[in-house]
């Protein structure tokens, strides 16, 4: 690898979500970033989405560019291997529970410089889930049609995603601080942290605590400014949001419909030049907006909005997204396809990433489970083949022929 991270090393120990991205992201910088599991697989090694034939198409997305080991690490034989491999990187990224075995004190006992990430549910070190920590945030009771009268979950994880990349963060800013002072540390990331800090760093806990109310459910409209979805004439649909001036501008322009709006602002008594005056008269002016998108098929849409410079996006599905859009295909540089042993070929992303100063690295494949077993104990442990062999014929390691 030649990314920006190249020349550093990472241990993982991880499961589900935040953690392996967390140990993905750096991956996808250059960072070797060796991941350990049980043999035969760990908790999310056959986590859906699935092929067909019941692989995981789940795990190879979130273990891109990473190596991989086998140990059974319920042996303290094979603890101690693990144990040998974070004293040598000095590096550990983890969700597991930091005591035990992998208690941070007992590890910084023989590495005192070892920066140690470790991802908890609750600060606590209690469990939780993006969709447990989600439904206590709030945002489930304000999503969704302002006539339903029940909570609707997000289905993207926000907050496991949210939590992988401070992950990321918190190593680097780390490794910084060891760098100046040559002293390593144990950062712990509660997903619930996570969670409620970012709803606090939006304004919600402000908006509580001063304006003393709940913020209401209203559907698809953008709160605060213009924005809201729209049919088409072919039956598509589209998102419009108009926050500057210039977007509505912009808009009114791509749509014809200065004069129509000029009378519902006067109607009105609203200056729609102000972003929180055209949210107060959104319902007139989603009728305009609409009627017009109403008269125009998807093709017209584009490139009337297009041409004007209106902010916009059609709804599409995943599939769609993969034939209409080039941003998300190999034109893009993120983007590149790979075939992964197994599951077959498909479109994968490097790191969305781009620094001037390095080339853009090509998107890299998943490890098989085990692949680099034997890699990793002879060239970072310097093992003999004779004790490698022996921790094979006791299942202790396995590669990916054992599997």
């Amino acid at each position: 690898m030649t990314g920006i991270l190249s020349g550093l090393t990472i241990i993982e120990g991880s499961a589900f979500v935040a953690a392996p991205l967390g140990g993905m992201t750096l991956a996808q910088m250059g960072a070797e970033v060796i991941r350990f599991d049980m043999i035969g697989g760990g908790l999310d090694y056959r986590r859906w989405p699935v092929t067909r034939e019941g692989k995981s198409l789940y795990w190879p997305s979130l273990n891109k560019g990473k190596k991989s080991i086998a140990i059974d690490i319920r042996n303290p034989k094979g603890q101690e291997l693990i144990h040998a491999l974070i004293a040598q990187s000095k590096n550990f990224l983890t969700n597991f529970p930091a005591r035990g075995w992998l208690d941070y004190d007992k590890l910084k006992s023989v590495t005192p410089d070892l920066v140690m990430i470790n991802v908890q549910g609750n600060p606590d070190g209690s469990s939780e889930l993006d969709y447990t920590v989600n439904c206590a945030a709030g945002f489930p009771d304000i999503t969704g049609p302002a006539d339903l009268d029940q909570p609707v979950n997000h289905v993207l994880p926000a907050w496991d995603v949210s939590t992988g990349l401070y992950a990321a963060l918190s190593f680097l800013a780390a490794d910084r601080h060891r760098l100046q002072t040559g002293t390593g540390q144990l950062v712990q990331i509660a997903l619930s942290d996570v969670a409620f800090a970012t709803v606090a760093n939006l304004g919600y806990f402000a908006e509580a605590a001063i304006n003393g109310e709940t913020r209401p459910r209203i559907g698809n409209d953008m709160l605060g400014s213009f924005g809201r979805d729209f049919p088409t004439k072919d039956g598509r649909r589209v998102m419009i949001v108009a926050i500057t001036i210039r977007q509505w501008t912009g808009l009114l322009e791509a749509t014809g419909t200065h004069d129509a709006v000029a009378q519902v602002e006067k109607e009105l008594g609203l200056d729609f030049s102000q972003e929180g005056d055209r949210y107060h008269g959104r319902g007139q002016l989603f009728e305009i907006i609409g009627a017009w998108c109403a008269a125009h098929n998807l093709a017209e849409v584009k490139e009337k909005f297009d041409a004007n410079g209106v902010c916009w996006g059609p709804y599409r599905t995943v599939p769609d997204l993969l034939a209409e859009d080039p941003r998300a295909s190999d034109a893009n540089p993120v983007f590149g396809r790979v075939t992964q042993p197994g599951i077959g070929s498909y479109l994968a992303p490097g790191s969305p990433l781009r620094f001037s100063a390095l080339d853009k690295d090509a998107p890299l494949l998943a490890p098989q489970l085990g692949q680099h077993t034997d890699e990793v104990l002879l060239d970072k442990l310097g093992l003999s083949s004779t004790e490698l062999g022996k921790l094979h014929d006791e299942r202790i390691v396995a590669g990916t022929d054992d599997m």
